[in-house]
């Protein structure tokens, strides 16, 4: 855990000293001058107030994003930026919120492509506008041709490939991919990655994401169905609490794991009742798309050079969960 948190610090530091002219000697008084004005709601900077927009895919109730956001909103107070966030898990309707941000004449978007198709018209016009855009979370492939700046998250196929590895690693047989939301090229690259390397034989199963009900059904049924998979893998932590339920009612003995991380994911950690956890730090997403936006408008400045600015992933198990209970709990990972 050691480890864990002292990249994310170096991560947040070192843009913070970006933020601020450099590291210097001085440096680290002003890194830490930026935080103690972020914690007491104030700007670190005397740039312009600008305004950011950020467009997600998420759905209602999503906690993933809720974190994406605290760590957004920490650096819009820190960066002196009017942030704005709506969302929708309809492609053609995200579009549409991009196009209102686009009419605000915001001066930045942040935004993500689950479906990268429904978005291209939109980044396009974004564009044309002369609107700064980075993309987050999901797209990276698609980042680069449509226009933007760069792309912060995790490479989807490279966090598969880790899974199937851990799942190699842990001697398991069987497993099945369970993705709860249809046509988000994200959630297939992370079970196409999971086939890739993973020594034994993986299925995947196909759920209503938006209904938990369903989504514990489905489960509960494969399991049923197929005494010998040992292995559940969930696409997001809101799903592995499910999972675990269904495994419960299903009378299986496989493991659940899953991508993401959460208080209860933590928690499923620290009792057993979950394997392991793929973390790609969603609080440093937010942070890091808002701070290289005012990076950008401010200096000029652009980071990763072509590529995507990588967040994870990071395989988290019990020997990590207790120390990571205290950021969960206060919303930051």
């Amino acid at each position: 855990m050691a480890r864990s948190g002292t990249w994310t610090g170096i991560a947040l530091a070192g843009v913070l000293c970006l933020s601020l002219a450099g590291c210097s000697s001085t440096g680290g008084k002003r890194a830490e001058d930026a935080r103690e004005a972020a914690a007491q709601g104030r700007a670190a900077v005397n740039t312009p107030r600008w305004t950011f927009a950020m467009i997600t895919h998420s759905g209602d109730g999503d906690t993933f994003w809720d974190i994406v956001q605290s760590g957004a909103k920490q650096a819009a107070v820190k960066d002196n930026i009017n942030f704005l966030y709506s969302h929708d898990d309809e492609a053609q309707q995200q579009a549409q919120l991009v196009d209102a941000a686009i009419d605000k004449r915001v001066d930045g978007i942040i935004v993500t492509l689950a479906k990268p198709d429904a978005m291209k018209a939109a980044l396009a016009r974004a564009r044309k506008a002369g609107i700064p855009v980075i993309t987050v979370n999901s797209g990276s492939a698609e980042s680069k041709a449509f226009g933007a700046l760069t792309h912060i998250g995790q490479d989807e196929t490279i966090a598969g490939e880790a899974v199937g590895e851990e799942l190699n690693r842990r001697g398991k047989k069987k497993a099945v991919c369970v993705l709860h939301e249809q046509g988000n090229v994200g959630h297939e690259q992370r079970c196409d990655g999971v086939a890739k390397t993973f020594t034994g034989t993986v299925s995947d199963l196909y759920v209503t994401g938006t209904s938990m009900p369903d989504v514990q059904s489905a489960i509960e049924a494969k399991l049923q169905a197929d005494p010998s998979i040992d292995a559940v893998v969930t696409l997001g932590a809101p799903y592995a609490d499910t999972a675990v339920k269904a495994r419960q009612g299903a009378g299986s003995k496989a493991e659940i794991d899953t991508f993401d991380l959460n208080a209860k994911v933590a928690a499923g950690l620290a009792d057993d009742s979950l394997g392991f956890a793929v973390d790609q730090q969603p609080y440093l997403q937010g942070y890091q798309a808002v701070d290289l936006l005012w990076l950008y408008k401010y200096n000029g400045d652009v980071l990763g050079g072509g590529r995507p600015v990588l967040t994870g992933p990071q395989i988290i198990t019990e020997d990590q969960a207790d120390e990571l209970a205290e950021y969960t709990e206060r919303g930051t990972r």
